[in-house]
């Protein structure tokens, strides 16, 4: 049987071209900053199309970029990375397709937690990987634990991310460096998904890197840095895998995005990315206060741009809940059940990544929507 009848569509993407039928749509579901990158980043794209780089890079990416990783490490978490076990990647994307195919076998399973990101289980059946889950709740604050970790056999891998995509919980730094520590002793590969660090509002966030050389952690420039129309993303490697992993890019992908790479060379402008959190901090503080009378919510979001809402008081269909309020208050949400089957069928997605002035209007259709 052919591996891709597994693989599901993006019910959030479904959404977004629903939404284009109604001019006056209001925003939610989509987790694409409307923010700007730092002004430096669109004076070096510039420059390079006026320099006309239009060659392929190495394929693990430019020297110079992955220098800047390195050095982005060394400031924000005191972690020493050399750039040679940086590879840069198409999007966070190419970088899990790199990730699981050097590290797992047909087969193979690759524990991720219920609810999580579609893509992570999607690229699993195209690799013809056995993914397993984990469910996960509130009361574990969304994050897999090392006792829960047990109960499972024959883990070859194990996927987590933090802040975490749907719910925005962070990974605490004791529970993190529990799981790092146990997949290292039973060598299982760790695989750290950390594409919204920077975008985290009241506590710190933590690499895996503090705790192993041996974990594999995925980052990108589409969220933290708003540059998510480059599709550059990267990789870090133990020094024993890079060659693995610069073999499938050859071959997969050539190179990176050459223009985008030299465009990221200005992305790491810390007055410009702190403002960028700010702006987020105050939307996640907004849309909780309007919508935390309205919905149970688990948690406040501790990072990333989402917000985990329980809509059990008023359906138990998150799909046509989602569907119905597009249609009738043309306000676009995505249904929980992108995320898995852990009880998601009673949870819809908010991303806050509109103007206050935006999700304003969508909070009081909602209210309308609702007889409230």
């Amino acid at each position: 049987m052919n591996r891709l009848y597994k693989v599901k569509p993006f019910i959030v993407m479904d959404i977004v071209k629903k939404a284009q039928k109604y001019e006056d749509t209001i925003h939610f579901e989509i987790g694409e900053p409307d923010l700007q990158p730092s002004p430096k980043v669109w004076e070096l794209a510039e420059k390079a199309v006026k320099d006309r780089l239009n060659h392929y890079t190495e394929s693990l990416g430019l020297i110079q970029l992955r220098e800047k990783i390195a050095q982005f490490y060394k400031e924000k978490y005191d972690v020493e990375i050399s750039p040679e076990r940086i590879a840069l990647t198409v999007g966070t994307s190419g970088a899990f397709l790199v990730a699981y195919s050097i590290l797992l076998n047909s087969g193979d399973k690759l524990l991720m937690t219920d609810p999580s990101y579609p893509c992570y289980k999607n690229f699993s059946y195209i690799l013809d990987i056995n993914p397993t889950f984990a469910p996960v709740d509130k009361s574990t604050n969304y994050q897999l634990t090392v006792k829960q970790l047990k109960e499972f056999k024959d883990i070859k891998a194990v996927q987590i991310s933090s802040p975490n995509n749907p719910t925005g919980n962070i990974y605490q730094k004791d529970v993190l460096k529990e799981l790092i520590n146990y997949c290292d002793e039973k060598g299982i590969y760790f695989i750290s998904d950390e594409i919204y660090h920077g975008l985290v509002y009241d506590e710190k966030e933590h690499t895996a890197l503090e705790f192993s050389d041996n974990a594999i952690v995925i980052n990108g420039f589409s969220k933290y840095f708003c540059m998510p129309g480059f599709r550059l993303g990267w990789i870090i490697l133990p020094e024993n895998l890079v060659r693995k992993a610069e073999i499938v890019l050859q071959n997969v992908f050539i190179a990176p995005p050459t223009i985008s790479q030299y465009a990221a060379l200005g992305a790491f402008d810390k007055r410009y990315l702190d403002k960028i959190t700010e702006e987020y901090k105050k939307r996640r503080d907004f849309l909780y206060s309007q919508l935390n009378d309205i919905f149970d919510i688990d948690a406040k979001p501790e990072g990333a741009f989402y917000l985990w809402a329980n809509i059990e008081k008023y359906s138990d269909n998150a799909f046509k809940f989602a569907n119905e309020l597009l249609e009738k208050a043309h306000v676009a949400v995505t249904p929980g059940i992108d995320f898995g089957e852990n009880n998601t069928e009673k949870y819809i997605r908010f991303a806050y990544t509109k103007d206050i002035e935006h999700m304003e209007e969508g909070v009081k259709r909602i209210r309308a929507f609702l007889g409230l």
